[in-house]
This record gives structure tokens, sequence and C-alpha cells, in this order.
């Protein structure tokens, strides 16, 4: 019987690949992030952008008086509660537990965050106002990432994609760090001392094995509400209450695994594109081809684009060079070169970060979206054919690896 590829399969298979787990929560983010740039340039901008920022209520005490802040705010936090659930199952029990699985992901994770800062802030410049946006283009989506990969089905090799996924995850780790040091502002010190008791009640919880989900919980709102006024950004809190949860719990139940498989799929298909419905959307026509044009937009495509695939290609070239780590099994570096190319869509996370550099200025955070969405669009496009040119289908004779 013959195995090999038929027209049709070829033909069909990044149709079929779209409904694969992998690719479905990055084409929604597509999706959602086109539907958002078509309302906010339709007869509907004005109901589009009253939506999200118009005030609902004066409410002082939670600081939050917009959809837009809530779902910033509050809904975010739920998915960094889910990145930090992710990020301690991999570094306990997953694929970042050894100080050898760790090396290659961190140096490449290091080097393509730090590279896209430096170009960023080499065509903005230092000290002025857009300096701030610095870490905007040092951030990957791992949905959009992996989707993206999805599309290419099983010719991409799995060591790719688990070298992708652990990138992007310790990333994830890199743009936490960055926003609780970096965007943080005008400390409260009664609140951070009452959210320091509380964490200090959920780690006494760890310990003691409590197998219970609800005394998290309801311990973990506290937290973000006294995260929320204390100065800190309130979606570290999800993190911090991320991690107290226990790897495991009296009975040995996988506690951080059960709550990571309940909440993904909300996050993943709810929480995310909820965002970037509410935050993707920019109006062309109060910008112009100059504000598309401007140093904001043009530093951070760059960063992604460019940066992003520099730093994490030199890594990883540099770590096998010297012995220091092994490149992904099974990839050339043509195809390592397409993956590096992949982490410079940074959706979600520069979104994000875009919000809390420019604070209070529409037009900067306009231009810093323009930035995002067009360095994410090429990275993902430019990515897509040079993996599709240069791997091979299982299938294929001329497949080294095939089963």
């Amino acid at each position: 019987m013959n195995d090999r590829p038929t027209p049709l399969r070829v033909v069909f298979a990044p149709v079929r690949a779209l409904f694969d787990s992998d690719a479905s929560a990055g084409i929604l983010l597509i999706v959602v992030a086109a539907a958002a740039m078509l309302a906010a340039n339709s007869p509907l901008h004005t109901e589009y952008h009253a939506l999200f920022h118009d005030a609902l209520f004066s409410a002082a005490i939670f600081k939050l008086n917009t959809l837009h802040l809530w779902i910033n705010d509050g809904l975010m936090a739920i998915f960094f509660f889910v990145v930090g659930l992710e990020v301690k199952r991999e570094w306990i029990e997953g694929q970042l537990s050894s100080p050898s699985q760790r090396r290659l992901p961190v140096l490449a994770a290091a080097a393509g965050m730090a590279i896209p800062a430096l170009i960023y802030v080499s065509i903005v410049g230092l000290g002025n106002p857009l300096t701030g946006g610095w870490a905007i283009p040092a951030a990957t989506d791992i949905a959009f990432a992996m989707g993206v990969l999805g599309l290419l089905g099983n010719r991409v090799p799995a060591s790719l994609r688990l070298f992708l996924l652990t990138v992007a995850i310790v990333d994830d780790i890199g743009a936490v760090l960055v926003i609780a040091v970096f965007y943080t502002s005008g400390l409260k010190l009664g609140y951070l001392v009452a959210a320091a008791v509380v964490v200090g009640l959920m780690y006494a919880l760890n310990r003691a094995k409590v197998s219970r989900f609800e005394p998290f919980i309801l311990l973990a709102l506290v937290l973000w509400f006294l995260v929320l006024n204390s100065g800190v950004h309130a979606t570290i809190a999800g993190v911090v209450a991320a991690l107290t949860i226990p790897m495991r719990g009296k009975d040995d139940d996988t506690m951080v695994e059960r709550m990571e498989h309940s909440l993904a799929p909300w996050s993943a298909y709810l929480i995310v594109p909820v965002f970037g419905f509410a935050n993707a959307g920019v109006d062309f026509s109060t910008m112009g081809l100059d504000g598309i044009l401007a140093p904001l937009p043009l530093a951070i495509a760059a960063g992604l684009f460019l940066g992003k695939q520099v730093g994490i290609f030199a890594a990883i070239w540099a770590a096998e060079k010297l012995r220091f780590a092994p490149r992904p099994d099974q990839a050339n570096w043509p195809e390592i070169w397409g993956v590096s190319i992949l982490c410079g869509i940074g959706f979600t996370m520069s979104l994000f970060i875009g919000e809390l550099a420019f604070p209070g200025s529409r037009e900067l955070i306009d231009e810093a979206k323009i930035g995002t969405l067009l360095g994410s669009l090429i990275s993902a496009l430019v990515g897509f054919v040079i993996l599709r040119m240069t791997t091979i289908h299982p299938d294929d004779p001329r497949n080294p690896y095939r089963q």
C-alpha cells in the first residue's frame, strides 16, 4: 500500500490543521484581531470605543470603571494565573525541570528579549517618552506562534515544537518580571503588607497540602484586590497566586495540572480573545500614513521581526558551537531559523505591555498596536513560508526521520 502523500492530502492539510489543538487558538486570535480592526474602522467605530472606554460606574476602591480596565486588570489576571500554573508545572516536573533542559530555552529567551529591546531603543533613542516602550517587542505570544506552527501539521520536528513552547514559557516569565519591576509606580505599603500576609496564608495551605481549591481561589481574589490597589499591576497577583498552588494534594492528586487543564481552555478561547478584541482595534482615520510609519511602530515591528530571530537564532548557534547546549534534536538550521522568526509573534503580551508603557496617551498606544500587529503579521507569514519550504512531510521518502 502506498503511504506517500497524495496531491489532495497536501492541498487539504492546512485546512485540517486549522482544527488541530495547536492551531485553533492562534487562528481564533487572528480572527479576533481582524474583527477588532474592522470594528474600529467601520461606521460602528464610535460604539466600539464607547463599549470599552466609557465609564460604567464610579468605583474608586476598585480603580476599575470601564470595561477595558476590567478586561486588562481583571480578566487578564486569570490569564496570568494560568501562565503561572504552566510555569510551575514545567519548572518542577516538565521540560524545564532540570538544569540541562533549561539551558537552551533560557539562553534563547534571554537573547530573544534583549536584542529586540536594543533594536527598539536604537530606533526611538533614549531619554524621550518613547523609551518606556522598550519591552513591547520582547514578548512572544504562545497561542499565536503555536497556532502558526500547527498549520504545518506534523512536518515540523516535535523537538522544535517543544523548543518553541519552552522558549515562550521562559519568555512569559521574563515578561512578568519586566511588568513587575519596570511598570510599577506609586507603591502603597499598607496594601503590599496585606498582600504579603495573604501570600503567606496561601503558602501555609500549600505546605499543609490542602486538596480543595476553594480556599486558594478565595484568597487569590483577596490578593488580586490588594495588589490592584498597591501600585503593582494587578495581573502579577495571578502569577503569585498560581505559584502557591500545591503540585500535589494529600492524596497525591495533581492539583496544579488539574487546575491548569480546567482553566486553560477558558483562557485560550475566551479571555485572550476578549482581550484581543478590546485592545487590537486601531482607528486609522485619525492616524494616517505618517502615524503608521512613525518611529514607534517601526521600532516595535523591527524589534519583533528582526530582533527576535537574530537573538534566538544566534543564541542557539552559539550554544551549539560552544557546547553549552545542543540544538533541538532532528532539526536543521533552516528549520531553526523559521521557528526563530515565529518567536517574533508578540500579540497578547506586546499589546498588554503597550498599554502599560504609555498610560494616558491614546496616540502612542495606537501606534504601539500598529507596530505589534505589523511585526507579528510579518513574523507569522515569513516564518510560515520558510518552515513550509524547509520542512519535509513525515511520509515523504526524503525525510530522514520518517517512521
